[in-house]
């Protein structure tokens, strides 16, 4: 019997895991950074959300790219590349005084950036289907653990040594990410035989197979959700009476609450998903997410609402390993890579709105209200989902990739 599944998804966590790590470290503190270490005095908030928003935008953007030539030359190869590039990026980051630069260089880190889904379609498509569930359940924990992980490091590093030394620590972190992937990682599912698609033809090809598309939108839903609160948390948080002196240790815990949520419930879920159907078990994900965010609107005390957002986490936790799950039941294998990248760019693209978003609604609208908005649009896709039932869909969805597969091969 063949374990070197095991082998790499053990890797594979632990790699992702350092990667998340390395981002969180440094990321949190940019304002901070770009303040006393770059000279920003005016306009901080736009240079912090730029700086912050054009990775994600330049990610998405390249996502399909790296994707097409993931399913070409091997996804080991894109968590090389990735690794060592990010982690040099990191490093000369640490050298640079000018507000310009560091923009252009989170640009490249934006480009360059891929680890993480290279990482999950690597142990998509080298764990048998029956443990697939199971194996992408664990791999959401590794960033989760990495998100909680990062910004303790970040802010004991940055008060002890300074917040330059912060990217000289996520660029160690990382680098040990890229070690882990050329030494321990094994692709054995790989056939690089065919010829290499343009992303032209990756996107008719992911367009034909309407059942992708649905997961994707459906992760860029569930992404733009999570990233809609991100701005707002430290300031609920204040407004539910915590000092302004505790409000970032509260926020932080609040934060942390999610993530270690997440560690405990994933992998539980991704064997449910994998036995039960992972619709089923992503409805179950989304009404837990939607009930959770619909009664923050009630919960004003702070421990409370702690609580109350650690087991809306227990819930949500179902939601990212289910429609990691489904994109790999929706598409062939040899499409994988560039279907893992293209939810990718559904990602990137939330992350990057949903805060800004949100803080729109935060300055228009109570928080409160912001809760209830979200929790009712998770509701309908909870409900679109119970409707739609993808996985009735899954062999209509695959007979849509094998004529979307005769589409491209005769356009190329």
């Amino acid at each position: 019997m063949d374990f070197s599944w095991k082998r790499n998804l053990f890797v594979l966590w632990v790699g992702v895991l350092f990667c998340s790590t390395a981002y969180s470290i440094s990321i949190p503190f940019l304002p901070i950074f770009l303040h006393t270490s770059l000279g920003v005095n005016d306009h901080l908030e736009a240079w912090s959300g730029i700086s912050f928003g054009i990775t994600f935008l330049a990610s998405a953007l390249i996502s399909p790219y790296w994707g097409s030539l993931a399913d070409k030359y091997g996804r080991k190869p894109m968590l090389i590349r990735s690794g060592f590039s990010l982690s040099v990026l990191y490093l000369v980051t640490y050298f640079i005084n000018d507000p310009y630069l560091f923009l252009v260089l989170r640009v490249f880190q934006g480009l360059l950036a891929g680890f993480v889904p290279a990482s999950i379609a690597l142990v998509a498509t080298n764990t048998p289907e029956k443990h697939v569930g199971y194996a992408l359940g664990v791999m959401s924990t590794a960033g989760a653990t990495g998100g909680i992980i990062g910004p303790l490091v970040g802010g004991v590093v940055s008060h002890m040594w300074g917040n330059r030394e912060a990217f000289l620590f996520s660029g160690a972190v990382v680098l040990v990410a890229a070690l882990i992937a050329t030494f321990w990682v094994r692709e054995t599912n790989m056939n690089r035989s065919g010829n290499r698609s343009n992303v032209r033809e990756d996107l008719r090809a992911a367009i034909a197979n309407k059942s992708l598309m649905s997961v994707l939108g459906l992760s860029l839903i569930v992404t733009l959700s999570v990233m809609l609160l991100e701005p707002l948390l430290t300031v609920y948080v204040l407004q539910l009476g915590a000092s302004q002196k505790d409000a970032s240790l509260s926020a932080g815990i609040i934060f942390a609450a999610v993530g270690i949520a997440t560690v405990l419930a994933a992998p539980r879920w991704g064997k449910l998903g994998t036995k039960a159907g992972y619709s089923k078990i992503l409805f179950i994900g989304l009404m837990g997410g939607a009930i959770g965010n619909l009664l923050q609107f009630f919960f004003t005390n702070l421990y409370g609402f702690g609580i109350l957002r650690f087991v809306y986490g227990l819930f949500f936790a179902a939601v990212y390993p289910s429609i990691n799950a489904m994109i790999v039941k929706v598409t062939e294998p040899e499409f994988r890579g560039r279907a893992f990248s293209l939810n990718q760019s559904s990602t990137q693209i939330a992350t990057m709105l949903g805060p800004v978003i949100g803080g729109v609604l935060g300055g228009l609208i109570p928080i409160r209200i912001v809760f209830i908005i979200n929790g009712l649009a998770l509701l309908a896709t909870a409900l679109l989902i119970r409707v739609k039932n993808p996985d009735g869909a899954v062999q209509a969805a695959k007979q849509n990739t094998s004529q979307a597969k005769l589409v491209t091969k005769s356009n190329g």
